[in-house]
């Protein structure tokens, strides 16, 4: 899959996400076989090849219930294929829009989930096709309204949205989503004061075969969620190969990040083998 994606550039890199990446993922997201069961569920709104859903079911050790959705039509087959091969052939690929039109729901309200995961498509401007965000079915936009050309948080709300109330999330999103004001201003400070917002990791540029730019790792928790005091942030932009064209995490790399995120403490700012960790306390007006 990394090498199809590479030979295919943006045309089709952009449904893959690189293993490395999707290792850590499943990691922090705090699947394991000791809290999985054949009932615990794991959904991808965006899932591409479906990578990302086998790499949480990976590390749990066990058959779990997959279910994910992809808008490109040959990419939602060679998912579907995908979880043939890996032996997890239950699982259940759906093709269609998430935003406009989510394939799994409970009645008339979004299915909830125990983990979700996803890489959308970074900063989509046709987002909001077939859909009236003011009018969503679904109180996606509670928060806030996205912009019209910038479908980064439409995804995020997506994801909260389809988590349950003790539901686990880690979505993959393009820095300006940390930074950028306006409508998206609104809907961080909600998110903020949720205090859904676990982590941020801060991940190597040239990273993705669909994009050059940095990305990020938010890392959301719902559980204890009204407890939680501050937003840890891990600086990993420096830690990567250069493989090809692309650059590369190495399982170094993916050990640092894993273990300074379950290492973290209530320090304002550490270093665990090289990473550098900030804690940033929520306060009243951030």
């Amino acid at each position: 899959m990394r090498h199809f994606a590479s030979e295919s550039g943006k045309s089709k890199g952009q449904f893959y996400t690189p293993s490395e990446v999707s290792r850590i993922i499943a990691k922090v997201i705090g699947i394991s076989p000791a809290n999985a069961v054949a009932a615990t569920t794991v959904y991808d709104p965006t899932c591409g090849s479906g990578s990302l859903l086998l790499k949480v079911a990976d590390q749990a050790g066990k058959h779990i219930t997959l279910e994910g959705q992809e808008m490109d039509v040959t990419t939602a087959g060679l998912a579907r294929m995908n979880m043939i091969l890996h032996d997890f052939p239950t699982a259940n690929i759906l093709q269609g829009n998430t935003l406009s039109t989510p394939k799994f729901k409970d009645g008339e309200q979004l299915r909830t989930y125990d983990y979700v995961v996803a890489n959308p498509p970074f900063s989509v401007k046709t987002w909001s096709v077939g859909l009236t965000p003011g009018n969503d079915p679904y109180q996606r936009f509670a928060w806030g309204e996205p912009p019209a050309k910038q479908g980064n948080y439409a995804f995020l709300l997506h994801i909260i949205r389809s988590m349950k109330n003790t539901g686990k999330a880690a979505c993959i999103l393009p820095h300006g989503v940390l930074f950028r004001g306006n409508a998206e201003a609104v809907i961080r400070e909600q998110l903020v004061r949720s205090g859904y917002l676990k982590a941020i990791i801060g991940l190597p540029a040239n990273l993705f075969y669909g994009t050059g730019i940095p990305a990020c790792i938010l890392v959301l928790d719902k559980e204890n969620a009204s407890a939680r005091k501050g937003i840890f942030m891990i600086d990993a932009a420096k830690g990567f190969i250069k493989d090809g064209p692309k650059n590369r995490l190495r399982d170094q790399d993916v050990h640092k990040i894993v273990d300074a995120f379950i290492r973290l403490g209530q320090d304002e700012e550490l270093e665990i083998f090289g990473v550098v960790v900030h804690c940033i306390h929520k306060m009243p007006g951030v």
